[in-house]
This record gives C-alpha cells, sequence and structure tokens, in this order.
C-alpha cells in the first residue's frame, strides 16, 4: 500500500520549529549590544538602514537579518522618516547610561561561542563552512564544496529536511490547485514530498524533480514509497545551469531562501522563461513583514538560514517584485503551514 503525502498532521508542528530556532535570538541580541554596539549608535540620533549598518560594519545582508530581528524584538523602530531609533524599552534599558540598563548582563554571554559564531557570520557575511575543507551544509552551485555532493551527508540532511516538508505537503496540496496544469518542474525539489503531494492530489499531473545526484537518490525512494514512479520524474541538474523544460507550472519550495538577492533574480526569471502561457511559477517559503518589522519567528529562521546559507527570510514583496520583473502577474498568497506560504506569478496567456 503506497504511503499517502495528502493527509495533514493532526497537531500543527509550528511551536516546535519556533521554540527550536529561539537560541538565535539569544544569539543576535548578545551581538548587536556587546559587540557591535547596535543601540550605542543609535542613541544620540536616528539612523538610516544603510547609515546605521556602515556605522557597524555590516555588509546588507547581514544588516537585514540583525535590524530585522532587533525591530521584531521590539528594540528598534522606525520614525517618521523611515530611520532607525531605540524603542522606549530599549532606550531605559540597553542604553549605555540608562540607570536601569541591562546592557552589561546581556553582554555576560559575549565569550559564548554561538555569540561569537553569530559576530563571525554577520560581520564576514559567509555561511558557515564556507572556508572549510567541509563546505556549505544545505547549499550548492557549481565551485562550491557542499555537503549535498557526499552521499552520507546528502541522505542525511536531504531526510531531515523532508520532516517538516512531510508535515506541509498536505496543506501545499490542498491549497494551491494544478487545473490546467499538465507538467510541474520542482526545481531543487529535494526528496520530491512537494510534488508527490501534488500528483496524490491531481491524478492527470506529471512532475520532474531537478536536483543533485546524491540527493535524487532518496527522492527515488519516496516515488516508490509513495507509488508515484510512473508520473514523477528525477532530473540530476544543478539549478543554476541546467536545462528547465517546457512546463505549466515552476515549484521553487523553500529555495530562495538559500540564496542572495542577485541569485534569485536571475533563478525566477530563467524559471519564469520556461512557463507555458498562463503558467505559474509558486514560491512556497516563509515571509517577512513587508517592511522588515518582523515577525519574530520569521526573523529569528532568516538568523538560521543567514548562518547557513547564502540568503536570508524575505517579505512577499520581494518575491512579487522579482515575479514582476520576470514578466509574470503576482497573486494572493496561499498560506500553508510552520509559516510558510506560495506567492505565486502568473504568465500573460
Amino acid at each position: 500500500m503506497p504511503l499517502d503525502a495528502t493527509t495533514p498532521p493532526q497537531v500543527d508542528p509550528t511551536p516546535i520549529f519556533e521554540h527550536f530556532r529561539g537560541s538565535y535570538g539569544s544569539e543576535l541580541l548578545a551581538a548587536a549590544v556587546a559587540h557591535l554596539g547596535v543601540f550605542d549608535h543609535v542613541a544620540a540620533a536616528p539612523l538610516s538602514f544603510d547609515e546605521l549598518r556602515n556605522r557597524v560594519g555590516l555588509a546588507e545582508r547581514p544588516a537585514v537579518v540583525l535590524f530585522t530581528a532587533l525591530r521584531a524584538m521590539g528594540l528598534l523602530t522606525t520614525d517618521n522618516s523611515g530611520k532607525l531609533t531605540p524603542t522606549p524599552l530599549a532606550a531605559e534599558h540597553l542604553l549605555g547610561d540608562a540607570y536601569f540598563a541591562v546592557a552589561d548582563y546581556v553582554g555576560l554571554a559575549a565569550e559564548a561561542p554561538g555569540v561569537k559564531e553569530m559576530v563571525a557570520r554577520l560581520t564576514s557575511n559567509k555561511p558557515a563552512g564556507a572556508d572549510t575543507e567541509e563546505g556549505a551544509a544545505f547549499i550548492y552551485k557549481d565551485g562550491m564544496d557542499s555537503a549535498m555532493e557526499a552521499e552520507a551527508s546528502a541522505r542525511h540532511l536531504t531526510l531531515a529536511l523532508a520532516g517538516r516538508a512531510k508535515n506541509v505537503a498536505p496543506v501545499l496540496a490542498a491549497n494551491v490547485p494544478m487545473h490546467g496544469v499538465e507538467l510541474l518542474v520542482d526545481v531543487g525539489g529535494g526528496t520530491g514530498i512537494y510534488s508527490i503531494a501534488l500528483l496524490q492530489k491531481n491524478p492527470s499531473l506529471r512532475a520532474i524533480v531537478l536536483d543533485r545526484p546524491e540527493v535524487l537518490k532518496v527522492a527515488a525512494e519516496f516515488a516508490a514509497q509513495y507509488g508515484v514512479t510512473d508520473r514523477l520524474e528525477l532530473r540530476p541538474g544543478d539549478m543554476f545551469t541546467a536545462d528547465v523544460p517546457a512546463c505549466d507550472a515552476v515549484l521553487l519550495s523553500n529555495i530562495l531562501h538559500d540564496w542572495d538577492v542577485a541569485e534569485n533574480r536571475t533563478l525566477v526569471t530563467r524559471c519564469a522563461g520556461k512557463l507555458r502561457p498562463n503558467g505559474r511559477l509558486l514560491i512556497h517559503d516563509v515571509l517577512l513583514h513587508d517592511d522588515h518589522s518582523g515577525p519574530l519567528p520569521i526573523a529569528l529562521y532568516s538568523a538560521a538560514l543567514f548562518t547557513l546559507t547564502e540568503g536570508r527570510a524575505y517579505s512577499a514583496a520581494e518575491y512579487r517584485g522579482w515575479l514582476s520583473e520576470a514578466g509574470l502577474t503576482p497573486e494572493d498568497t496561499i498560506a500553508t503551514l510552520v509559516h510558510c506560504a506560495v506567492v505565486p506569478g502568473r504568465k500573460p496567456g
């Protein structure tokens, strides 16, 4: 009897992910207070995003991660001109000369290994392992050492990431209509569980999962276990260079958060160009608020992504901008599970 990928969990696992990522909040706060002096810089007068990031010596990506988290924590806010300034909470408790200041208390964690590692990631703007023989764990592109190229580590990471995907895939399949879609291309699809759920939900659908060869070994096992081998093609390749066939829909599920803006705009444009008329590009990911003020769970996940990949969390507004640049018409966001949502873009007919 094939496994069922369309039945959602009885209990929403979102709180587990929020607790798991909570440590990044402590590390970001200690880094901001004890190492970068963020609140000392904004104590005298509000600063623009670029002014503050230049004062603390951060590139754009780590600055977005850090300042978004501090805003979501209720410690930074924006004034009427959009400049960053301390909230009353930060003014009373994190400025050095304030009577009720607790900055030194937070600073007790300054030498903790996780805090020092976070500072290294923020100031270098490179993911963990980028300059080591092990290479980056969760990402792959030509010229980069990656655990996704070694059989044992690729299998472990692929199955680990499937834990969340198994929970979310049934909701995506139930909420995202596939009317008129004959062929779906799942770019960087991993185990293929999202495609598998969509195939089981839509009997006339065919799908292609494009990913690294070692990853697709796991996907082949999943295809057999879920009984969809006759409608699921597994195609090895690098998503930045491999040919994407003409199709009715492209799925980028939890892919763009691994990469910086330039790579994402290029990938979205490439995928959009392969869509048939009325085809849709489906960006499935977590979403920051459009003004990067939170929410806190996504801001902390963004920090996790930032330390492990070349990306971060993005907003729906950022995704819609890339879809529009690629000639697609953005459509209404569709919620799934564990803070994820689909931001679709349709190609003109």
